[in-house]
């Protein structure tokens, strides 16, 4: 059985994972944290009945894992939170499954140094749907064949998401960049004429949108659109979770989910 420890447990990702480790034969939740509701079960907030896994102060972090034995360690929470509980978790030993988002160049340097130091494995994605990391591979390949269209890219969210433009959507735009030996990126349009080559990012908020994805390529009297639709949180959990699994037999080193599902 693979030892799972689920930061955030009582957030809406956080107890989907829960659920989804709960659901699997060969996972068992070990240890759960939130900045709250200290002493409940974990399998209250998931809807899953009581589960023997008290919610455990995050700053409990590192000692709470070594007593639970934990494998792997999912966090979906906050930069501000990952940035500090990320490298706890990688140099106590555990493998990690990163899916916070707006992370900063700075902060992502701190977990990855955490991650070689721990010598653990670690999986980190903008997005763990498995449609959204086929929808990368097929805006790759569309880009090689349209380098000489405008490129926009529109995405679209809920309206308590914190991080703008979305992960998913500057990962987007890397896929692009990468596949044509480099583009800049301009959030937005406002002062900005005429425009240039390169690509551009829009982001709406609005509603209890789950997450929109939309790449543009517009040619002279042509465009194509390549659309990515997420209805349900759960494609994220189920992604996560599969990735903890995967993870766990890996080498030390950071993946991403290109290599989980043999992009």
């Amino acid at each position: 059985m693979i030892n799972v420890a689920v930061l955030g447990a009582c957030g809406r990702m956080g107890s989907l994972i829960v659920e989804n480790v709960t659901n699997s034969a060969d996972m068992q939740l070990v240890a759960a944290f939130d900045i709250s509701n200290f002493g409940k079960d974990a399998g209250e907030f998931a809807r899953v009945g009581n589960l023997g896994v008290q919610i455990s102060d995050v700053k409990n972090l590192g000692a709470v894992l070594k007593e639970s034995k934990a494998d792997v360690f999912i966090d979906f929470t906050i930069a501000g939170a990952t940035v500090v509980n990320a490298p706890i978790a990688a140099r106590a030993g555990v493998n990690l499954i990163i899916g916070t988002t707006g992370l900063t160049p700075e902060q992502r340097a701190v977990i990855d140094e955490a991650i070689q130091e721990g010598k653990v494995s670690a999986v980190i994605s903008p997005n763990y749907s498995i449609g959204v990391n086929v929808f990368f591979k097929i805006i790759r390949e569309a880009a090689k064949y349209l380098a000489d269209y405008d490129i926009e890219i529109i995405e679209a969210h809920h309206n308590q998401k914190k991080d703008a433009p979305s992960g998913t959507a500057l990962r987007a735009a890397d896929v692009i960049s990468e596949a044509l030996g480099g583009k800049e990126y301009v959030y937005g349009r406002e002062g900005i004429a005429p425009r240039g080559k390169e690509i551009g990012i829009h982001g709406v908020r609005a509603g209890d949108i789950t997450g929109d994805h939309t790449v543009l390529f517009a040619g002279n009297s042509e465009r194509i659109e390549i659309k990515h639709m997420a209805h349900s949180r759960q494609i994220f959990a189920k992604g996560a979770v599969r990735a903890a699994e995967w993870v766990c037999r890996q080498k030390p080193g950071i993946y991403s989910m290109d290599d989980v599902l043999g992009l």
